[in-house]
């Protein structure tokens, strides 16, 4: 249902009936004309199930965040995988964000319609056809900006060998990778990433400009082993980019050190800035901030908060709720809600309940304590609660708000969102291009 880059639509679709969300009995609109049709969520202008995005929250998490990396005197690029949203890589970039983050080619083709001119791909890039189509992007953009990540001698003979049978290009703007044991990408031992350095600086088709790792794989939620871990990752940072000025292999006016996911981004911007005689400039890639969520990135934050002396609620907020109606009550203690997997996460752990508004009711109260979704199926959640609490059960018909544990797998489940105020009036939409 999404538009194409090269689409005129691209930024301001048409929404109809054929988006899952969108009123059945409405005329399509146009995205930016949404906020304007008096729609509610509680007044049940809009079918169920529905993932939302709280204005209020949304809005401070921006500002809080970009607020946190310009104290911290580190640039912002954070990751756009997590929402491959436009209109809120727009609101990044307005709020000072330098760039945005992608994990493919295809999502910086979004991301470069949206207005970003600088791009960091935090993956390797090998293939062909990803290769030229960044050599066509930066021919197409004038004064865009494109770094992607090398971890290995192959990927560089890879890419040595599409620049003789494609020449006239640009040398490709990259950073080595600096990997984990028994993690994701990257070099394992300095050795290994000192000779990609030099490999780098001997290729014509590559330029270096940084040294980059993730350092989310490792975080465990305890300040005590999370900067252990982590200083132990950004000293190899350090020195593999200290070897690197000392032989002149760096290619630019300032060295890139980026990392970040979003479990223990403040321990790592302390290590973006490292004294290497040159200029640097330290990049932090943190995405599921923008909406934070109610389960995985929450109890990071708790220790976040603590290490900051953060009241609860003046850092993150959950921006990001779906909602869904309770369609059965088969036996003592189940309901069967109408959301599934196709609806929201489930990778990290199951949606919570957080709150509830009966059928023709406009606002919306807590749940009891104790409601549990247990598993769910294509397009059902399996919500509980204590037999004993018979009186406060849900009932048939009754609308069910859930948070979520990590935003980027909501996401990718819809191709729209409405954002709503906080009594969910509908005031503004934004779209995905998954």
């Amino acid at each position: 249902m999404t538009s194409h880059p090269t689409d005129p639509d691209f930024l301001d679709p048409l929404l109809d009936g054929g988006y899952k969300g969108y009123p059945h009995t409405q005329a399509a609109r146009r995205r930016s004309a949404v906020g304007s049709a008096g729609w509610n969520l509680l007044a049940g202008d809009l079918p169920l199930p529905l993932a939302v995005l709280k204005r209020e929250a949304l809005e401070h998490n921006v500002a809080w965040m970009q607020a946190r990396v310009n104290e911290w005197g580190v640039s912002f690029a954070p990751h756009g995988k997590a929402t491959m949203s436009p209109q809120l890589f727009r609101r990044q970039l307005e709020a000072g964000a330098w760039g945005i983050t992608f994990a493919t080619v295809t999502q910086l083709a979004v991301g470069v319609a949206a207005g970003v001119r600088r791009g960091l791909i935090a993956n390797q890039v090998l293939s062909d056809e990803d290769l030229g189509g960044i050599q066509r992007l930066l021919a197409s953009h004038p004064g865009l900006r494109i770094v992607f990540l090398v971890d290995s001698l192959a990927q560089v003979a890879l890419i040595d060998d599409w620049a003789l049978r494609h020449p006239g290009g640009v040398p490709f703007e990259v950073m080595v990778e600096i990997g984990i044991d028994g993690a994701r990408t990257g070099c394992r031992t300095h050795a290994q990433a000192v000779a990609l350095a030099a490999a780098v600086r001997a290729s014509a088709a590559l330029r270096l400009v940084g040294i980059e790792c993730y350092e989310g794989q490792g975080a465990t939620g305890d300040s005590g082993h999370d900067r252990a871990y982590t200083d132990a990752l950004m000293d190899r940072i350090d020195a593999v980019a200290r070897e690197a000025v000392t032989h002149g292999w760096f290619e630019c006016d300032e060295v890139l050190v980026s990392a970040g996911g979003s479990a223990i981004y403040d321990i790592v911007s302390a290590r973006l800035a490292p004294a290497l005689g040159k200029p640097v400039r330290g990049v932090l890639r943190s995405g599921c901030y923008i909406t934070h969520d109610h389960g995985n990135y929450q109890r990071y934050q708790r220790s976040v908060d603590a290490r900051l002396g953060c009241e609860a609620g003046d850092s993150l907020r959950a921006a990001l709720e779906v909602w869904a109606t309770v369609q059965s009550l088969p036996e003592p203690g189940l309901a069967i809600v109408a959301m599934g997997k196709r609806d929201v996460s489930f990778d990290l752990s199951m949606p919570v309940p957080i709150a509830r508004a009966a059928r023709g009711a406009t606002a919306a109260s807590p749940v009891p304590p104790g409601w549990t979704v247990s598993a769910l199926n294509d397009q059902h959640a399996y919500l509980h609660w204590e037999t004993d609490e018979q009186a406060l059960a849900p009932v048939v018909g009754e609308r069910i708000g859930f948070g979520i544990s990590h935003p980027c797998t909501t996401f990718d489940k819809w191709h729209w969102m409405p954002v709503v105020e906080n009594d969910y009036r509908v005031s503004d939409a934004v779209v995905m291009h998954f």
